[in-house]
This record gives C-alpha cells, sequence and structure tokens, in this order.
C-alpha cells in the first residue's frame, strides 16, 4: 500500500492529469507562425544580440509573444486556439528563434580576432570550421562562397540529426521515468498550465493578461526607440551615431583603479536588465550582487597579495576581467561549478532514497515478479492515442546519431580520441541522462558534470587546435523528458512535434543564413555598428583561446592559468558557503547567486537587476499579492515584443538607408 510519502509523491503527479484525448496540434497556423518567427523575430533577435545583447531577452520571450498574437488574432477571428495547437506555436517558435547560422559571424570574427592570432592558433583553425583570415579578406564580406560551403553544409547536417536525435535516449527515458516508474514531474505542469491558460482565456476572465502583455509592449517600444532606434538609425545617416546612453555600458574601471585595484567596474542602462530583475528568483540576484560586492573587496586584497598581478592601472573592463580569469578566476570559477554540482546532488539525493525505498515497498506488497513484470509490460505497450512509437526505436535512434558524431569527428579530426566518446554513449552518456531525468521526475531539478568534454580533450594527449572544434557532444538527455511530459498533459500527439520539425527547420536554415549575411554586409561585426559584439566578443574570444591552448606544445597560456590551489578554494567556498546558509535556514539559491556574481561576468548589469529585484519585492509583491509573479512573465514578454519591433524598424530603416546611399552620393 501507498504511505503519507507515497500520496504526497501521488499529488504532485495527479496536479494536472492528461486529457483522455490526444489531438494533432499541427496546421497552417502553426505553419504561419514559424514562418512569422523566423522571417520577422528572429532578425530582430540577431540584430539585438549583436547591439546590445539580446536587450529584453527577447530570444525566449518571443515564443510567448508569438503565442499570445497569434491567439488575439484567432479569437478575433472568432475562433479559439486548441491546446494542442498553442504548444505547437510554442514548440516551434522556439526552434525558429535557434538561429545557428548566427554563429558563422562569430566564426568568421574569431579566424581574424587579435587575441586569438597573438596566441598563434588562428592558422590551425580547420577549414570546415571557417575560412583563414585571408580568405575571408579575399572574397569579401559574404557567406555565398565556396570557401563557406562545408562550414554551411556541416552545420545543416548537424541541426538535422541534431533533430532527430530529440526523439532517441530523451523519449526512452521518458518512457521509462513517467510510464514505468510514474515518476511525478513536479516542473512539467508549470509549463503545461501556462499554455493552457491562454486556451482558457476567453471574455473577461483573462483581461490582465493582455493589459500586462500591451503595459510592457509600450515600454519597450519607448525605450528601444531611445535605446535602439536612435544611434542605430543615426549611425545609418551619420558619420557618428547619437547615443543617449552608451552602449552597452559605461566602463569605470580605468577611473577608480586607484581605489579598487584589479576590480572591473561599469554600468550599463538597460531597462531589460530591470525587468530580468523582477522575473528572476529574488534571492538569486541578491546573491549575485553578493558576490560582485565580495569581488569590490577580495580583488584588491588578491592584487596586493601579488596573485591578480597581470592587472595594470591601463586596463579597461574586458581586459581586467581576462587578466584577472588567467591569474586566479578561471581555476577557481571551476571549483565552484563543481560545487553546484555536488550542492544539487545533495538537494536531491533525500527524494531519490525515498522513491527508491517507496518501490521496494510496494514491490514487497504486491510481489516483485509480478511488478516486474508489469514494468516491462509498461514500457512496451505504446499508447496508441499519444502516439507513441517502439522504445526500441528510440534507443536505435540514440545510437545511430551517437556513432555519427563519432565517425564524423575522427572523420575530420586526425587522431580524434574516439574511444573516449564511444564510452560515454555506451556507458556515461545513458547513466548521467537516467540521473538526470530521475531527478526531474522526482524534484524538478536537472543536474550534469561540467567540463567533461574539456578534460578528455585535454587528458587524451591529443596536440593541436582542431579538436576543440571537432562536433563530437556529451549531451544530457535527462532534460528532454520534462518537455515529452508537457506534450502528454496538453494531449498533443507525438506526430505533431515530428510535422512541426519538418516544416520548421527549412524556414531556420534560410531565414538565419539570409539575416546573418544582411547583417554582415550592412557591416563589419564586430564593429562601431555593433557596439555589445564589439565589446564582448573580445573576452570572449580571448577566453576560449585559453582553452584552446591546453592542447598545443610550446608554452600554454591555459597552464598558466590553471592553479589546482585556486580550484581547490573555489570548491571550498561553494561548498561552505552552502553548508551556513542551510545550517542558519537561508535560501540555498543565495549560493548559485553568489557563485554568479563571482564568476568574473561583466557586473555592468547587477545594481538595475538589484532595483528590479527590490522593487519588484517590495513594492509590486506588496500591491498585487502573489499574482505579481503572473504578471512579470507576461510583462517581460511584452518587453521583448516592443524591443523586438524596434529592432525591426530599426534594420529596415538601415537597409534602405544604404540601399539608396549610392543614388543620393
Amino acid at each position: 500500500m501507498f504511505n503519507k510519502q507515497d500520496k504526497e509523491l501521488d499529488r504532485y503527479r495527479n496536479l494536472m492529469k492528461p486529457p483522455e484525448v490526444f489531438e494533432d496540434g499541427f496546421n497552417w497556423r502553426a505553419a504561419a507562425g514559424a514562418i512569422f518567427v523566423g522571417f520577422l523575430m528572429l532578425p530582430a533577435s540577431m540584430y539585438l544580440n549583436l547591439f546590445a545583447g539580446g536587450a529584453g531577452g527577447v530570444s525566449t520571450a518571443a515564443q510567448w509573444v508569438t503565442v499570445i498574437l497569434f491567439a488575439e488574432i484567432a479569437r478575433r477571428s472568432l475562433k479559439e486556439l486548441r491546446v494542442q495547437e498553442i504548444y505547437i506555436l510554442f514548440f516551434m517558435s522556439g526552434l525558429a528563434l535557434s538561429s545557428p547560422f548566427e554563429g558563422l559571424l562569430w566564426r568568421q570574427y574569431l579566424v581574424q580576432a587579435d587575441p586569438i592570432v597573438a596566441m598563434g592558433i588562428a592558422q590551425d583553425i580547420p577549414s570546415w570550421y571557417a575560412p583563414s583570415a585571408d580568405q575571408i579578406r579575399e572574397n569579401g564580406r559574404t557567406f555565398f562562397s565556396t570557401v563557406w560551403l562545408v562550414p554551411i553544409l556541416l552545420v545543416s547536417l548537424g541541426l538535422i540529426v541534431g533533430k532527430i536525435d530529440e526523439f532517441g535516449l530523451g523519449y526512452a527515458l521518458y518512457r521509462i521515468t513517467n510510464d514505468v516508474e510514474r515518476l511525478p514531474f513536479p516542473m512539467a505542469p508549470v509549463g503545461a498550465q501556462g499554455i493552457t491558460a491562454l486556451a482558457d482565456s476567453k471574455g473577461t476572465k483573462e483581461a490582465w493578461r493582455w493589459r500586462c502583455f500591451s503595459i510592457g509592449g509600450v515600454i519597450g517600444l519607448a525605450f528601444g526607440a531611445i535605446y535602439i532606434a536612435l544611434p542605430a538609425i543615426s549611425g545609418a545617416i551619420l558619420t557618428k551615431s547619437v547615443a543617449l546612453f552608451p552602449i552597452p555600458w559605461v566602463d569605470f574601471t580605468t577611473r577608480t583603479a586607484d581605489i579598487l585595484p584589479a576590480t572591473p567596474v561599469a554600468f550599463a542602462f538597460d531597462l531589460g536588465a530591470f525587468i530580468a530583475g523582477m522575473v528572476l528568483p529574488f534571492w538569486a540576484v541578491i546573491g549575485s550582487v553578493i558576490g560582485i560586492l565580495s569581488t569590490i573587496i577580495i580583488n584588491p586584497i588578491l592584487h596586493g597579495a601579488g596573485i591578480l598581478s597581470g592587472w595594470t592601472p591601463q586596463m579597461k573592463l574586458v581586459d581586467t576581467v581576462y587578466s584577472n580569469s588567467i591569474d586566479f578566476y578561471l581555476a577557481f570559477g571551476v571549483g565552484q561549478t563543481i560545487a553546484i554540482v555536488v550542492i544539487s546532488m545533495i538537494q536531491i539525493i533525500g527524494p531519490v532514497l525515498l522513491a527508491r525505498r517507496l518501490r521496494a515497498q510496494n514491490a514487497a506488497d504486491t510481489g516483485a515478479s509480478a511488478e516486474q513484470g508489469g514494468l516491462w509490460k509498461r514500457l512496451v505497450t505504446n499508447n496508441t492515442q499519444r502516439g507513441d512509437f517502439s522504445i526500441y526505436v528510440a534507443l536505435t535512434i540514440y545510437a545511430c546519431t551517437a556513432g555519427f558524431w563519432i565517425v564524423l569527428s575522427s572523420w575530420l579530426v586526425e587522431g580524434f580520441p574516439w574511444q573516449f566518446f564511444a564510452f560515454y554513449a555506451v556507458v556515461y552518456t545513458p547513466l548521467i541522462s537516467y540521473a538526470c531525468a530521475k531527478l526531474e521526475g522526482i524534484a524538478g531539478q536537472a543536474v550534469s558534470v561540467p567540463y567533461i568534454r574539456e578534460a578528455t580533450f585535454i587528458l587524451s594527449g591529443y596536440q593541436g587546435v582542431a579538436i576543440w572544434f571537432a562536433p563530437a557532444p556529451i549531451p544530457n538527455y535527462g532534460v528532454a523528458t520534462v518537455g515529452f511530459r508537457v506534450m502528454e498533459l496538453t494531449g498533443t500527439k507525438i506526430i505533431s512535434k515530428v510535422k512541426a520539425i519538418i516544416v520548421t527547420m527549412p524556414i531556420i536554415i534560410v531565414a538565419s543564413l539570409l539575416f546573418s549575411q544582411l547583417l554582415w554586409s550592412m557591416a563589419e561585426v564586430p564593429s562601431t555598428n555593433y557596439p555589445y559584439a564589439q565589446q564582448y566578443w573580445e573576452l570572449q574570444a580571448k577566453q576560449q583561446g585559453v582553452m584552446y591552448t591546453s592542447t598545443t606544445e610550446g608554452g600554454s597560456v591555459f597552464q598558466e592559468a590553471w592553479k589546482w590551489s585556486y580550484f581547490g578554494w573555489g570548491l571550498g567556498v561553494g561548498l561552505v558557503s552552502f553548508g551556513v546558509l542551510s545550517y542558519f535556514g537561508l535560501p540555498t539559491l543565495l549560493v548559485f547567486g553568489i557563485v554568479r556574481g563571482l564568476g568574473q561576468n561583466i557586473p555592468a548589469y547587477a545594481l538595475l537587476e538589484l532595483m528590479g529585484a527590490l522593487i519588484g519585492g517590495f513594492y509590486f509583491r506588496k500591491k498585487f499579492g502573489d499574482q505579481w509573479l503572473s504578471f512579470t512573465p507576461v510583462l517581460a514578454a511584452g518587453f521583448a515584443c516592443g524591443m523586438g519591433l524596434i529592432s525591426m524598424v530599426s534594420i529596415a530603416v538601415n537597409i534602405l538607408i544604404r540601399m539608396m546611399s549610392p543614388l543620393i552620393y
């Protein structure tokens, strides 16, 4: 019999039950939604990422924007979108915003980046990843040339295989944890209820949702006109753009060098960070601020002790962050990341042990042999209403895709350590994926071991740079189980997802490639026309270059940066912080926030996030109660929509001006 704890798990599983009838959610409206996002929201998202760092989080919120807009259009046409249609719209818009070819802009920069050239590794980047700097200069700013053909084909092939892979081990684990073990998946109803709420929002019952979205949209339009449109359009007309707010931030690092040595100091005027502070968990934001404030105290001490010895007073923010990373924070940050994994395991080990004990007790009550037979029957029996396919097909898909990545990497990279990845595919990936699926099913948490891929490359003894660009992922399929559970709760047939992928992939490939080409042809990437990329990509190139040097001969920047003692300090600080907070009963989200703050990320957005968290938590939360937690995601989606619309206008005006310039002059 089920005891009290059994009933508790059962209560969470029954929080939202799947409908008795499953329907196909794919139709012409879903296809129109994918085209809308692919050719309207996608370019806005790409432009924002280059111009202001994705202000307002348009890439995520655009999914809800698409769903809300199509739901309102249907309602004004005296029709209602079914739950299944809304789910597929949401899924397809997420696919369309993945923008795989946006990475080509990064690749053309990487092979020409000064930090990569200075480290002596630019010439070793393989041509199947990106053409050489000389070839790019010879062909000009265009992806439509033979030198880019192989990288584009590999990206397209990887996209197709990756989508097929979604129905492999992730689906098999979903069948095991959901159908056999009947785990509750406590986080799945959250996403499913958000989708069903839109389908049920008839009349004035859910009028607040559209009101919040409209308010956020107006704020996004007004702020975007000043923050995005003004400098973007004026830069196309004038010799120098006009900006009321510096993009992406104001750098005070050199001005505070005497008072705060080796400490990055900056401030951003991005209102999206303020909105994000309202949406993010309150204690995570507070922890992040505590972490950043701690660096203001710690960094001068470390500099005085000779640890942050590479810093000089002339260094600006990006150079300061990079120098500190080499001297201390790279190894320290890895230690903190491992501490987070250990903390996550500690937090969920109780529920896992409880579930195992309950299963053993139930097996003893009902008879082990009967239970085992029933479990196997559940696993191999397909739910035709849900549109299940055989678990053997899923495992075959996983075996084929895993073998594909290993064979492709071995073909592209001579001396590729395929034995390690064969071991991962057979042993490590299934185990860590099952553990993650189990945790998602019981506690709504995901866990993974970081830096496995990097450690493999370093420990394999491979010499060279090419291995870092090999398409050899070490995936964790456990998180995919939640998506299948959400699909089940919304009553959507699996074939709907298959159709959506088939229709959306060509849109993704065409739209992403076209708009990547368009943005590059408008101006060099990065450049003053794309200020965020100009500032931040240099830091990214430096940090990635450090990792690439770990497998090169001679002097390695990575070997210089890696110190086991600093790794131990990072691990110890993370675990001790968790222990202290747990002892005093304080939120453990503080630990995650502190790690984020101590990780030497750009601190420019922290103050606005803090202001958003404080105003949201202590004013709006008191005024609107717990319903404020429902308001903020919709408000953020509206803000992102407004920013996205302004970005699209800015792109359109830029294109028109540049097309007319030869006629005018």
